[in-house]
C-alpha cells in the first residue's frame, strides 16, 4: 500500500467525485485537498506545477502526479484494485469504451445540463438535454438484464457513470424514466465504503 494518495479536488465535481468514490470504494489512504475554483486556485501556482491545464482532479500518489479522472481511475485500479479493471481483453476494452462514454455523451449530455443550471455555464441548454435523453435511453436498455455495466462485479466503468448520472436531476434531467439506471446507481450506493458527492440547491429543487 501507498502512503496517503492526496485528491486535489473541487467538491461539486463530479470528475472528482469518481476519483473519491473509488478510493473510498477500495479502502484506499487518501487525503483531500481542496482547490477552490471560483477564486480561480486552479488557474495558477502551485496548483498549476501539479496539472499546467489548470483542472482538476489531481492525485499526488508519492512522487507519482496524475491528472484527467479517467486516467486516474485506470491507475488506481490497476496499482491497487486489479478486481476492478477486468484482464480479459474484451472486457477490458468495454470498460474503456464506457470510460469514453463518461467523457463524451455523458458530459456534454447530463453534465453540461447541470453545469449550466448550477454553475450558469454558457452552454446550450437543449442541445445537454437531448444528448443525455440519446445517453440514457441507450444505457436503460443496454443495463436490460444486467447488474453491472461489464462483467458480473462493479468496474471503474460503473465508477466514471455514477456521479453525473445520479446528479442528472441538478440539471433538470429526470431519471424517472430510467428504472435499470437507478438499480445500477442503487446497488452502486449500496456498496462498502460509498460516499455521495454533495447536492446542490439545484439537485434538492429537482
Amino acid at each position: 500500500m501507498s502512503k496517503t494518495i492526496k485528491i486535489h479536488r473541487f467538491p461539486l465535481s463530479g470528475h472528482c467525485h469518481r476519483v473519491e468514490l473509488f478510493s473510498s470504494l477500495t479502502g484506499l489512504d487518501y487525503e483531500l485537498v481542496e482547490v477552490d475554483l471560483r477564486a480561480g486556485e486552479h488557474k495558477r501556482d502551485p496548483f498549476l506545477k501539479l496539472n499546467p491545464q489548470g483542472r482538476v482532479p489531481v492525485i499526488e500518489d508519492g512522487a507519482t502526479v496524475l491528472a484527467d479522472s479517467h486516467a486516474i481511475l485506470v491507475y488506481l485500479a490497476k496499482k491497487y484494485a486489479p478486481d476492478w479493471l477486468p484482464s480479459d481483453p474484451f472486457q477490458e476494452a468495454e470498460v474503456h469504451r464506457f470510460l469514453a462514454f463518461a467523457a463524451g455523451e455523458l458530459a456534454n449530455g447530463p453534465g453540461a445540463a447541470r453545469l449550466i443550471n448550477v454553475f450558469g455555464s454558457p452552454l446550450d441548454p437543449e442541445r445537454a438535454k437531448t444528448v443525455a435523453k440519446t445517453a440514457f435511453d441507450y444505457l436503460e436498455t443496454y443495463l436490460d438484464g444486467r447488474a453491472w455495466l461489464v462483467g458480473d462485479r462493479p468496474t471503474i466503468a460503473d465508477v466514471a457513470l455514477y456521479s453525473y448520472t445520479a446528479h442528472a436531476p441538478e440539471g433538470n434531467v429526470s431519471l424517472d424514466p430510467y428504472p435499470n439506471i437507478r438499480a445500477l446507481l442503487a446497488r452502486i450506493e449500496a456498496l462498502p465504503g460509498f460516499v455521495a458527492m454533495p447536492a446542490t440547491k439545484a439537485g434538492l429543487a429537482a
